[in-house]
């Protein structure tokens, strides 16, 4: 019988999906209660172990104890269909973001910026023939005037060669008399005159994208970990090659031994690992380095744009630019209606003021809710920082905690002194007192007094383990991983 079918039989003999009771079984307990075969209970009870996130123990005369805490229910089942709902919706709103920002980028950004510089060029030469006192006092000079220094030297900082914030488009840059300096800053210098301005825009106000996922990344690591490690493995390999906690990578094994024809073995001390001998063959003639541990690959904060500084200068000055002007056209009714006479030349004074057009809407109020709009992304972003570093330190500081302990086992003391400063060495800053203890509890750790009164962590399961996986790999053979001689080939 398949695992999926064995399950099936064992799930209705156990009282269906929904039984909220802890149930605790021996593959005995299974088939008796199931009818099934010896063989075919364990590979049900496997298969429910991976999918109602069971445990597996071992009694002290070594038989297998499959354990369901919460029964056949999947409590954690709602809080991650409200976390994919939650994601899901946060990708949509991105992606929409994404795509009102792009088009304000195309359309409404540089579109309102070069409107904004056309209409103070029109503006100012329908003036420039009259004099000050019979057009009002020369409002369009001084305007003009006023918004083509601020642009240029806007410009002038972004672009200049001296300038602590150029953005490098030229053949040279700051620091440019130092060969090494250019050289340095060259492959940059190519990446940005390379990607669209609409991107840097993008990260400006929605942060760097994320590298895409392999979702079958996590699971192709632990094969490579099985093939560097003979073909034992325990859950501690588990959690070294990807950070997971005890309680997720147990059944997440149950379902690998599944899927690539594993099997679960418990030595004399009670350490339960489990065996991949078919998945050892292959055609190499060396043994596959094992993976990085999760510790070497610590998470980073994301960079905030992911610009230079002159670039996101740039966008600023232009979004700060059209922010001033809808500004200024609300201020002063600037409608298309108003704007056409005064390009007509319509004379107006104090006695004899242009007629009101209304609320300039689509000079005034559309640029300017899309300005604050996008200023306040950013904004949000950085205050979101700290508690996306905090959640970062907190990950770093249990992969520091995991090294401490597997790295540890039976070759040092682990003590509550050197927990504390694995955390601190791998988050970068000191533990609360309760996360380690709930980390430890988490590895199965227990508390040992010693006999000069301190206090040292000891994890049973772990070292028994270990201890039983050492012995594994040196008795497994090399002929595992060898493929026979060639009989027949399809090239003859």
């Amino acid at each position: 019988m398949d695992p999926q079918g064995a399950a099936k039989a064992l799930e209705k003999s156990l009282g269906g999906a929904g039984r909220k009771e802890r149930i605790d079984l021996t593959i005995a307990d299974a088939a008796a209660k199931s009818g099934l075969a010896l063989r075919d209970a364990e590979r049900g009870l496997h298969a429910l172990l991976s999918e109602y996130r069971g445990h597996l123990r071992v009694t002290a005369d070594g038989d297998l104890l499959f354990r369901f805490p919460n029964g056949l229910t999947k409590p954690w089942e709602t809080r991650s269909k409200l976390e994919a709902l939650a994601s899901r919706a946060g990708k949509a709103l991105v992606g929409v973001g994404r795509f009102v920002v792009r088009a304000w980028i195309a359309v409404v950004l540089i579109g309102y910026a070069a409107l904004f510089l056309a209409l103070i060029i029109g503006l100012t030469l329908a003036r420039s023939g009259d004099s000050k006192s019979s057009r009002g006092g020369g409002m369009g000079l001084e305007l003009g005037a006023v918004l083509f220094r601020i642009i240029g030297e806007a410009l002038f900082w972004t672009f200049h060669p001296f300038s602590p914030f150029a953005v490098g488009y030229y053949g040279y840059g700051y620091g440019y008399n130092d060969p090494g300096y250019a050289r340095a800053r060259e492959p940059v210098r190519a990446r940005e005159n390379k990607e669209p301005f609409y991107n840097k825009v993008n990260r400006f106000f929605f942060g760097p994208d994320a590298p895409p996922e392999d979702p079958r990344a996590m699971e192709k690591t632990i094969l490579a970990e099985i093939r560097g490690q003979k073909g034992r493995i325990g859950l501690a390999d588990v959690m070294r090659v990807t950070g997971l906690p005890r309680d997720e990578a147990d059944p997440l094994m149950s379902r690998l031994m599944l899927d690539y024809d594993g099997s679960v073995e418990v030595s004399d001390e009670g350490g339960i690992f489990y065996r991949f001998e078919s998945i050892r063959k292959t055609v190499a003639q060396s043994t596959e380095p094992r993976p990085a541990p999760a510790w070497a690959r610590l998470e980073k904060l994301a960079p905030l744009t992911g610009n230079e500084a002159g670039t996101n200068l740039l966008i600023v000055a232009l979004n700060g630019f059209n922010m001033i002007m809808s500004l200024y056209a609300i201020a002063n009714g600037m409608t298309f209606e108003r704007i056409a006479m005064l390009l007509r030349g319509v004379r107006f004074d104090a006695l004899h003021p242009l007629p009101d057009t209304g609320t300039a809407i689509a000079l005034g109020v559309v640029p300017l809710v899309f300005s604050i709009a996008l200023f306040t992304l950013p904004v949000f972003r950085a205050l979101y920082r700290p508690i996306k570093e905090k959640r970062i330190a907190r990950a770093n500081g249990r992969r520091g905690l995991l090294r401490e302990v597997l790295t540890g086992i039976d070759k040092r003391p682990i003590t509550d002194a050197s927990l504390q400063s694995a955390w601190k060495s791998a988050a970068g800053e000191a533990p609360d007192t309760k996360e380690i203890t709930r980390e430890v509890v988490a590895l199965g750790g227990d508390v040992e007094i010693q006999d000069d009164g301190r206090v040292r962590y000891r994890f049973p399961d772990l070292e028994a383990e270990a201890a039983a996986l050492k012995a594994e790999r040196e008795a497994a053979s090399e002929e595992e991983a060898r493929v026979g001689k060639i009989v027949f080939s399809s090239e003859n």
